[in-house]
């Protein structure tokens, strides 16, 4: 699991077709075989040229290739939340008269969310939204129906499943109080929730299925369960999904597991531009919605550890910046840079 060799590879089999296509007319035209060079790598301007082909249909893999559910939320004709309204977390009232947050002197906002460490509950929320506008805006006419995925066919629970199963788009509620149990129960981070996403996406794409009612719990059960053990230095096992999900078996655990590696050609990596694009487009996702995290004051206790971490990394660089200063320099060139550390009362 993780080779490097499967990272490389190119995404869905159309586009892999497309690329082999490719292979073989650049290698009709080329002086030396394969057996005379000695070597059976793919040349690097081949890689880059199939890569560019591909961006537009793999943005879990690119950064620049904008993400799925972003697009599909902006075409979403009757929105989830009411995008006009303004959102509360950034509006105080004075007598009755809103008022929007600024930072001064004396205050400053935030909404202690950041890429590095994002908040948890936010995260999630967010997460969810974006599997909501997959479900609501998928393609009804393309995109196959795999029986790993199928809840008629694996159920997560003893309860039968109603006929119609397959026929409601489930509430972005419903979406988040299953991720959220399955966050909650294995004690997973809130970066595990963006790699889920990425998972997800790039399942959607590979194999050119589309996430619907009858198949997104067991879709995202499977890039949790990947995405887990991927990230967490101490995964969660198979067994211990079991225990929250009382009704699935360690066998379907497995065969869930291999399918979805099967079906991603193992390519569990994700880059940490990748990962940053996730991050801001949630960000984009939960502005439109009204998700924002709530603003807060910066309090006094933020501030000492914003001033040490400030401190700890000014003296960690301090040795760098000596040794990279120089003793003399002309007075034409001469550009003079003043190290002023914050003060934070």
């Amino acid at each position: 699991m993780g080779s490097t060799t499967s990272c490389c590879a190119s995404a869905s089999p159309k586009l892999r077709r497309n690329a082999h296509s490719r292979l073989e007319s650049y290698h009709q035209e080329s002086d030396l075989s394969r057996e005379e060079t000695g070597c059976n790598l793919q040349h690097i301007s081949d890689r880059e040229n199939v890569d560019e082909l591909n961006m537009d249909y793999n943005p879990s893999d690119h950064p620049r290739a904008s993400t799925i559910f972003l697009s599909k939320s902006q075409n979403d004709e009757v929105p989830y939340r009411n995008v006009k309204e303004k959102r509360k977390s950034l509006f105080i009232n004075n007598h009755g008269t809103p008022r929007r947050k600024y930072s001064s002197c004396s205050t400053i906002f935030l909404d202690d969310n950041t890429v590095s460490q994002p908040n948890l509950k936010y995260t999630i929320k967010c997460v969810a939204l974006a599997i909501y506008y997959h479900i609501k805006n998928r393609d009804t006419h393309g995109g196959m129906l795999l029986d790993i995925f199928d809840e008629k066919l694996h159920p997560l629970s003893k309860s039968e499943v109603p006929r119609d199963y397959n026929q409601h788009d489930p509430e972005q509620k419903q979406i988040y109080r299953f991720v959220r149990t399955l966050f909650s129960a294995a004690q997973l981070t809130a970066e595990c929730a963006i790699v889920t996403l990425v998972y997800l996406e790039r399942l959607l794409t590979y194999a050119e299925i589309d996430i619907c009612p009858g198949n997104w719990k067991r879709i995202v059960l499977g890039a949790i369960l990947l995405a887990s053990k991927v990230w967490d230095d101490q995964a969660v096992w198979n067994v211990d999904y079991c225990q929250i999900l009382k009704d699935i078996t360690v066998e379907d655990m497995n065969e869930l597991e291999r399918q979805f590696l099967e079906l991603l050609q193992f390519n569990i990596n994700v880059p940490s531009s990748v990962y940053a694009k996730y991050y801001f487009d949630l960000r984009s996702l939960s502005e439109s919605n009204n998700l924002s995290f709530p603003l807060e004051p910066l309090s006094r206790d933020k501030a000492q550890k914003l001033e040490a971490i400030s401190r700890l990394c000014d003296n960690k660089y301090k040795d760098v910046r000596r040794a990279a200063r120089k003793r003399s320099a002309s007075v034409d060139n001469l550009c003079g840079v003043r190290w002023v550390p914050a003060i934070l009362s």
